[in-house]
């Protein structure tokens, strides 16, 4: 059993039928479906959030026209992912809705064609991708749910869910928001590995945005209760990779353990968006750039949708300014920003792409926003704070920040 809140931010059981699939809090229970229904299954039971266990509770429902609230009473089933296939002659198509069970609702819906001669590509397709999209999908809607109850005391999950909706705003508020959150779940449950991860997750952002002044005794701090959620959840593979993060931007000697962190993570779940994300932000900044590049495209093509896309973009960004490719990068920065004007990646990118391109005028705009955003930022302050592992990528940050207006 994972320690901490039986309601877990990412536990939910699940029912499967041919073509329908029921999910509640809690766990996972299985029937054996057709083979697409346990292709997603598979893929979902990589997931640390999700657990498997056998059940024939949801096989009595295949075929038919359904009533998705009878299906979520009957059962005691908070969301469900149904789906269906169809065939012509020359064309496969799946489809698949996810639906609040109480109110009929849709949350997430998608279909994917393909040829019937590659069928099984097409699975893993269908498979991989909704095993990305379903875990962020049904934390917003958790969100949701606790916005309209809006329960008198909050415990530890609900306390987390708040501060996940804090996380996504990113900006210096609601990411100070979201650490008061984690602080108040630790209270209630002091061994919850999601809080602590998160926590020193929500730090390490701080740290890189530069949104928090943090001393060494802070930044221990929150290697350590990093470290710690590790040790409580060693199979979690969200924990994982947010400790991972945390770790990379905090811990100065301790960095090289957090790719390996990382790559854990990736093996638990190698459907998450934002593993891929990160790791790949990681070895792009080590100069792996066809790796990192290889997972920032992966997390696109998993969730397209994602609205933490301006992450990808600015790790495609970041390989093309070690490319020395500065007009991808200028675009991929631009990408990036126009999704989140503060992403500081993101806005050093572009200064540094635009100074190599000639556009200084243009490159000085861009360090203006970066300082609205970071008052204080110096490009020594930049290289105290930020590891640039790459000796070739620091030169040219170095020399192009200046160049853009950067306070030395």
């Amino acid at each position: 059993m994972k320690k901490g809140p039986d309601r877990a931010p990412s536990s939910f059981r699940l029912h499967v039928a041919s073509g329908l699939i029921l999910l509640r809090h809690g766990g996972l229970e299985l029937v054996r479906p057709l083979h697409m229904a346990e292709e997603i299954i598979v893929a979902l039971s990589r997931s640390s959030g999700l657990f498997v266990i056998a059940s024939n509770s949801s096989f009595t429902y295949r075929g038919g026209s359904i009533d998705i609230r009878q299906v979520g009473q009957e059962l005691g089933v908070g969301y469900v992912l149904a789906g269906s296939v169809r065939r012509s002659a020359t064309r496969l198509r799946i489809t698949g809705q996810l639906v609040d069970a109480a109110s009929g609702a849709y949350i997430w819906s998608d279909r994917f064609d393909g040829d019937p001669e590659d069928v099984f590509d097409l699975q893993d397709r269908v498979a991989e991708c909704v095993a990305a999209v379903i875990e962020p999908t049904l934390q917003r809607a958790e969100l949701g749910r606790l916005q309209r109850e809006r329960p008198v005391q909050l415990d530890a999950y609900d306390l987390t869910l708040r501060a996940y909706a804090d996380l996504a705003a990113f900006t210096a508020e609601s990411l100070l928001a979201a650490l008061d959150h984690f602080e108040q779940a630790l209270v209630v449950d002091p061994d919850y590995a999601q809080a602590l991860a998160a926590a020193a997750y929500t730090r390490a952002q701080c740290h890189f945005q530069g949104w928090m002044h943090q001393t060494d005794t802070d930044r221990r701090a929150a290697v350590s209760a990093a470290w710690r959620a590790v040790e409580i959840a060693p199979e979690d593979a969200q924990v994982l990779w947010m400790a991972a993060f945390a770790i990379w931007n905090m811990a100065g000697v301790d960095r090289e353990r957090a790719r390996i962190l990382f790559r854990r993570s990736l093996l638990i779940n190698p459907n998450s968006a934002m593993a891929l994300t990160l790791a790949g932000w990681i070895e792009t900044m080590c100069g792996n750039r066809d790796e990192g590049r290889a997972m920032a495209l992966r997390a696109q093509k998993l969730n397209p949708r994602d609205p933490r896309g301006w992450l990808m973009s600015g790790v495609l960004a970041l390989a093309s300014v070690i490319d020395e490719d500065y007009a991808e990068a200028a675009r991929l920065a631009e990408q990036a920003l126009a999704q989140n004007g503060r992403f500081a990646v993101a806005l050093r990118v572009l200064a540094v792409a635009l100074v190599k391109l000639g556009q200084t005028e243009q490159a000085r705009i861009a360090v203006s926003t970066l300082l609205r955003v970071e008052p204080d930022l110096t490009v020594s302050a930049f290289f105290a704070r930020i590891p640039v592992p790459l000796a070739s990528m620091a030169r040219t940050y170095a020399e192009s920040l200046q160049i853009a207006g950067l306070p030395e």
